[in-house]
């Protein structure tokens, strides 16, 4: 179990390098002559997408926070034990899979509006 957290909390330090660079890329996209007011599908697909990856992820904390609780709570019952443990691995596992979805989507973003 120990090694599965450590690699998963590895693979999820790792990630957070590609994500910043992303990121760092990712300035909101703005198209060549777009004035500035208008609204391109382009633009409002790709925030679209980014927002609802920040909502799932932000909902993936929450579901990690209560398996932390239900842990914590679950006072010795080694049944509640590892429902708690593979809840947090699961989660974890989603959240290091919703990263890289985002970081998929803004360099797809990135290649969509440097070809225009």
């Amino acid at each position: 179990m120990k090694k599965i957290i450590q690699s998963l909390s590895t693979a999820a330090v790792a990630s957070q390098l590609f994500i910043a660079k992303a990121f760092a890329l990712n300035d909101p996209p703005t198209l060549p002559g777009v004035i500035e007011g208008d609204t391109d599908i382009k633009v409002t697909v790709v925030n679209l997408l980014v927002k609802v990856l920040d909502y799932v992820t932000l909902i993936g904390v929450v579901f990690v926070v209560v398996a932390g609780i239900r842990l914590i709570v679950s006072g010795g019952d080694e049944g509640e034990k590892d429902k708690a443990k593979k809840t947090i691995i699961y989660v974890v596992i989603g959240i290091i899979v919703i990263l890289f979805a985002r970081v998929i989507v803004s360099f797809v973003a990135n290649q969509l509006f440097a070809s225009v």
